[in-house]
């Protein structure tokens, strides 16, 4: 990004809290964190997303609803989880490619469902997560000309251990200079953001609320 100092690093981050037993004091947590530290946006489950709202409500930080998240449900479960998501407040959508289903080749399937989610988000931001680490360099440049061609908004690109650069690096070079490109891992300390951003990321990701970037 032009000009991007360390100090803006708390503007593009993101908290997502995707633990399977997260519980409301979990949310209450991140988004606390989230206001406290001034950072971009909080992402939680569809089922948190009303709480996370509430919680959030006169401040700037907003709320991203993770959409079938384990990648392989239905393309329909997808659509319709975004439209429960945006009528109880999500201000984006963050949803997980059907790996199995680019891994098949079948683009078109894969085409049509992130195109319905980009729909139902009623154009909101979608951010498309599309697991690197599952993926050949084949896939991982398939994957994100399938997304830039969905009406999506953001290819979304994270790691449980420490990101690969390379991988970063190969999603901006097929996207182009100017998509969004979310990158991110479980801890992420400063060193680790800026390379991040210094390799094509606009938003970061610290899970589960492991923000570590001191700035």
């Amino acid at each position: 990004m032009t000009d991007f100092q360390p100090s803006d690093l708390p503007r593009i981050i993101e908290l997502p809290l995707w633990r399977v037993d997260a519980t409301a004091k979990d949310v209450e947590e991140i988004c606390r964190k989230a206001r406290e530290q001034k950072l971009y946006s909080v992402c939680v489950a569809s089922s948190r997303v009303e709480l996370a709202v509430s919680l959030l409500d006169e401040s700037d930080v907003k709320v991203t609803a993770l959409v079938g998240f384990s990648g392989s449900e239905e393309g329909d479960v997808k659509r319709y989880e975004t439209e429960i998501a945006v009528d109880n407040g999500a201000q984006e959508i963050e949803v997980c490619i059907n790996v199995g289903k680019l891994k098949d080749g079948n683009k078109q399937y894969v085409l049509r469902e992130l195109r319905d989610v980009a729909e139902a988000a009623d154009e909101r931001i979608v951010k498309v997560e599309i697991r690197p680490k599952l993926l050949t360099r084949e896939e991982l440049k398939l994957a994100c000309e399938l997304v830039l061609d969905s009406g999506a908004h953001f290819v979304s690109a994270k790691y449980v251990t420490s990101p690969s650069i390379q991988d970063i690096k190969a999603c901006r070079e097929a996207i182009g200079p100017d998509f969004g490109l979310k990158a991110g891992s479980e801890i992420l300390n400063r060193e680790e953001a800026l390379a991040l951003v210094a390799a094509g990321a606009t938003r970061l990701s610290a899970a589960n609320g492991a923000y570590q970037v001191s700035v």
